[in-house]
């Protein structure tokens, strides 16, 4: 596997191995024994499978808030994203600052998205099914979101607001300048 950092270096980009012949490919999308010999460490528990029938749904910026902070793995089976990750840890070097990545079904990339990060995704494609895999469950109490088109942030999304498919929650959601980040940069 291939392990980029992005320009917020605890964003990585891991690419996995394809192995293809005229069926089709094999790719081993996680290994814990493989990821821990690369400095990666992490215990998943919950696995989960969106599905955006259209293109424009933009779901995101979400976490969870300590103590039940999540690190994500996200990728796409079919279909294509633009995956956003913005630090939120009052005290970074890079509070407010984002990441954009493209993942799709033909690029198999994947995004680690640590705690501390919230985290967003915009369907580039039909039926798009992004999948992604949780170090803690889900935990309604712990859950928050900050406005996914906020100026002080300012992601190129690359599309006109009037397009986009959004739940009431995102597009709702609380301004970068009024938000009380729950995390905390430990250098």
């Amino acid at each position: 596997m291939q392990i980029t950092p992005t320009r917020l270096p605890e964003v990585l980009e891991i690419t996995p191995r394809r192995f293809g012949d005229d069926r089709g490919f094999f790719s081993e999308s996680w290994n814990r024994d493989t990821w821990a010999a690369a400095g990666i460490d992490l215990d998943f528990c919950q696995d989960n499978h969106s599905l955006s029938a259209d293109v424009g749904v933009l779901r995101g910026l979400h976490f969870q808030a300590p103590p039940r902070a999540q690190d994500k793995l996200v990728r796409v089976i079919t279909g294509a994203v633009l995956d956003v990750a913005v630090d939120i840890r009052r005290g970074s070097p890079r509070y407010g600052q984002w990441v954009a990545v493209e993942l799709s079904a033909e690029n198999g990339k994947q995004l680690l998205v640590p705690r501390g990060f919230a985290h967003g995704f915009l369907t580039l494609q039909p039926d798009t099914h992004f999948l992604y895999k949780c170090t803690d469950t889900y935990a309604p109490d712990a859950e928050g979101a900050i406005l996914w088109s906020d100026a002080d942030i300012g992601i190129d999304w690359g599309v006109l607001s009037e397009t986009l498919t959004l739940s009431d929650k995102d597009a709702t959601a609380p301004a970068f300048k009024d938000f009380d980040s729950p995390f905390i940069y430990e250098g």
